[in-house]
């Protein structure tokens, strides 16, 4: 009689897997995942920061296109084990994407973003006409 090592946390995750590719419709063991963001007004530009570990600055896609701000990349598995091996996968690999809808008072033409230790930060500098300005009151 063979001897056959049960491990619960191996048939958890399975079920996690099946379960989780059922509700998004994806046949990908890994799915997909989303990366968190922060949105808000720092001054005169609004800044989105986005987690996104792991990645290369050289995956990660960002476009602005009609009025959208699109974020989109890639996370790959590292292949230095075997499933079979794994007692525990918790970590989400596979693409995303993040659009957001920007405000008329932002000035497109000036985004900017940067990419520091798994965070990126993306800043939307208000248009000029957007910022607010102080009236001085004539003397009658």
């Amino acid at each position: 009689m063979t001897l056959v090592k049960w491990d619960p946390f191996r048939d958890l995750v399975n079920l996690h897997q099946r379960v989780s590719n059922q509700l998004t419709g994806t046949n990908d063991a890994y799915g997909t995942w989303v990366p968190p963001v922060d949105i808000f007004e720092k001054g005169d530009e609004l800044v989105i920061r986005a987690e996104v570990p792991g990645l290369d600055k050289k995956e990660i896609d960002i476009s602005v296109e009609d009025n959208r701000l699109v974020i989109q990349g890639e996370r790959q598995r590292e292949q230095e084990f075997s499933e079979d091996n794994a007692y525990r996968l918790e970590r989400s690999f596979g693409s995303f994407v993040r659009s957001f809808m920007l405000p008329k008072t932002v000035d497109a033409t000036k985004i900017a973003a940067t990419y520091i230790n798994g965070v990126l930060e993306i800043t939307l500098p208000k248009a000029e006409a957007a910022k607010p300005r102080r009236v001085e009151i004539a003397a009658s």
